[in-house]
């Protein structure tokens, strides 16, 4: 008789033990899917759907990072397959162009318009693939932060004259058909229901003021490109200040009797010397005293890029163990924006 109790107590521990990974989503992948061609361009987006009941899911929109010069989408792949495993979640994990791209060239109002462009074309088409168009949510790590961030402040900013010197607007690189960019901007079409901020970058106006643009930043020494202006070497952030500007966060803080940001987590590890947490601080700080609904959390002992996936020297350890206190935080949080 104690022989069968112990049995059976051993049996119901193992199931237990067993729950999360049985009770883990499994996924439909929808890969490599081109979602624009700019200057013949293909840029590329990976779709991750759990197979669930549920219909009309909410939507995870991931922008990589790597200082606008390097990665692509599969840095965030890990983040990619774990959200929708543990949560009833569409992600959407997105390829952007690069400064590099187009011999080095590309310029960084562009790049927010591919994270712009990403981001309407999963409301235009996400349906599709079982997801909700209303429920839309933005997130990314350091440069993909920085995009997040322009997409949830800056969309109501969009005109068809493009990023010059009279009119600092933004085109998105895809727009759904028959809608121009002013209509989009009128209609609101760009709004998006929550943000999570992974060790963003803020302000591209002070990294320029500091050695963004010049050979001091590895990250052209590990693009294998030469170290220009983000808008080019015909403009510099002493006599173009406004371009600067309308590329980061603070010109589009606005109160919430103004306009309502949607809520926003923002978090950064104790150690980033990257981003550091008193640039997340003075974000969130900011956001509150407008009224807006914001949360900021510093993690202990982490520093920056700690969302990458698998093992690198870099981060000095594994997605899976670095980033899994932040993924229950970030599932916590899109759980209760959207009522899941």
């Amino acid at each position: 008789m104690r022989q069968t109790i112990r049995h059976i107590g051993l049996l119901l521990f193992s199931v237990l033990v067993c729950l999360p990974a049985l009770a883990a989503n499994d996924l439909k992948h929808h890969r490599d899917i081109v979602w624009a061609s700019p200057d013949g361009h293909d840029l590329h987006l990976d779709i991750a759907v759990p197979q669930t009941a549920t219909e009309a899911k909410p939507v995870l929109v991931i922008f990589h990072g790597g200082g606008w010069l390097i990665n692509d989408k599969s840095i965030m792949n890990d983040l990619a397959e774990t959200v929708p495993r543990r949560a009833d979640i569409i992600t959407v994990n997105v390829d952007y162009r690069l400064l590099p791209d187009r011999d080095n060239t590309v310029t960084i109002n562009e790049i927010v318009e591919d994270a712009m462009g990403a981001t309407l074309w999963v409301k235009d088409n996400i349906h599709r693939y079982g997801g909700d168009p209303q429920q839309i949510a933005v997130t990314g790590d350091s440069a993909g932060g920085h995009l997040a961030a322009m997409v949830t402040l800056a969309g109501r900013n969009l005109g068809s004259d493009g990023f010059n010197d009279k009119t600092q607007r933004f085109t998105p690189t895809y727009l759904p058909d028959g809608r121009t960019a002013e209509q989009v901007a009128e209609e609101d079409g760009l709004k998006v229901q929550a943000a999570i901020l992974s060790y963003a970058a803020f302000s591209m106006l002070e990294a320029a003021q500091g050695n963004f643009e010049s050979a001091d930043n590895p990250f052209w020494g590990w693009a294998d490109a030469e170290a220009r202006g983000i808008f080019g070497n015909e403009r510099n952030v002493n006599d173009h200040s406004e371009y600067y500007q309308a590329v980061s966060a603070a010109p589009y803080l606005v109160s919430a009797d103004e306009y309502p940001l949607p809520p926003q987590f923002v978090h950064v590890g104790e150690n980033d010397d990257v981003t550091p947490p008193e640039s997340a601080r003075a974000y969130v700080d900011r956001l509150t005293e407008l009224g807006q609904h914001a949360r900021l959390v510093i993690y202990d002992d982490l520093g920056h890029g700690f969302l990458d996936t698998g093992c690198n020297d870099y981060t000095g350890g594994c997605f899976e163990d670095l980033a899994e206190e932040t993924v229950k935080d970030m599932v916590a949080f899109l759980e209760d924006v959207f009522e899941l």
